[in-house]
């Protein structure tokens, strides 16, 4: 089995680039090229094991995602963000999980469910916004109809099928990621923090007919190279969230359904969802908050309305 490993960055994650390339060279099965597409106007990393090849795109979570590879000539590629660190095995277990269920796609778990404490999990599921499910034997996560997401929270298997999973790192054939047509939600980097771009891809793979899977025994971690959380940022980034709960599940929820019934009870669950975010900033007296999530769902609805939105190619 040969692999490409591509990786998107902006060239300031440092030191956990470099623990990314080393454990790139480290595998079992190392790649037989590392390409790093990297964004216009930034400056090469300094970090190397002398073998990484670079390529100027376009800036954006997805643009930085949603190309065609054509410098890439092997059947495998793994996709990373520049802050992953992989086990040594870590490609041998993808791989072989993704040969043994017959699968597509396959993901590492690394979100940290079990880090929040029982409060914060409850406000999670009251929101809408996330739940956890007991173990059903099948799924690992899967898309809710208030634009969120439910997760296994007591996986005893190695893998799980999934209809979304975490962005920083995943593994499939050149072919079946171009088949995903990711290249044609390039709106999701219209907002400075392309939220959600993870969940848009694995969901539209999943709707695509790929068989994705979750895999929970691969030794992969997100180190995580963001920076500190400013005021500015956090405003900005809640504007981003509910621009895009409102847009995907438009897109992805809404319009897909043929069931009258089904369709009301899809606006029935955004109504609450954003109801109860609405609700939440009231009672916290965070009327600044309020508005910026409000202003974020009517410049959404904006976007929907316009010829941009229209012209996309339909979820079917």
């Amino acid at each position: 089995m040969e692999y490409t490993a591509v990786i998107r960055t902006l060239g300031k994650a440092g030191e956990k680039y470099q623990t990314l390339l080393n454990s790139l060279v480290s595998q079992t099965i190392p790649p037989k090229q590392i390409i790093v597409y990297i964004a216009e106007g930034y400056p090469i990393p300094k970090e190397t094991v002398g073998i990484e090849r670079y390529v100027y795109v376009k800036k954006g979570m997805v643009a930085q995602r949603a190309l065609r590879y054509d410098e890439v000539d092997t059947e495998y590629m793994l996709f990373l963000d520049d802050d992953v660190y992989l086990a040594p095995d870590a490609v041998s277990v993808l791989y072989s999980q993704i040969i043994e269920k017959n699968a597509d796609v396959i993901s590492p778990d690394v979100f940290d469910n079990a880090s929040r404490s029982k409060i914060a999990g409850m406000m999670m599921t009251l929101s809408g916004r996330m739940r956890p499910r007991i173990d059903d034997g099948v799924w690992g996560y899967k898309v809710m109809r208030t634009a969120g997401y439910s997760y296994n929270s007591n996986p005893v298997k190695p893998t799980y099928l999934s209809q979304t999973n975490a962005g920083p790192c995943f593994f499939c054939s050149k072919s079946a990621f171009l088949k995903t047509r990711f290249e044609e939600e390039l709106w999701l980097d219209e907002c400075q923090y392309a939220l959600g771009d993870d969940q848009v891809m694995f969901y539209k793979m999943y709707l695509s007919g790929l068989k994705v899977l979750t895999s929970y025994n691969s030794g992969i971690k997100h180190l995580d190279a963001g920076g500190n959380l400013t005021k500015e940022k956090e405003n900005m980034l809640i504007y981003s969230d509910f621009r895009f709960k409102t847009i995907f599940w438009h897109r992805f929820i809404f319009m897909p359904e043929k069931n009258l019934l089904l369709k009301a009870w899809d606006c029935i669950c955004i109504g609450y969802a954003f109801t109860f975010a609405f609700m939440v900033s009231l009672l916290k007296l965070k009327l600044d908050i309020l508005t910026i999530k409000y202003n974020s769902i009517r410049d959404a609805v904006r976007f929907l309305r316009s010829d941009e939105y229209k012209r996309l190619p339909a979820i079917k």
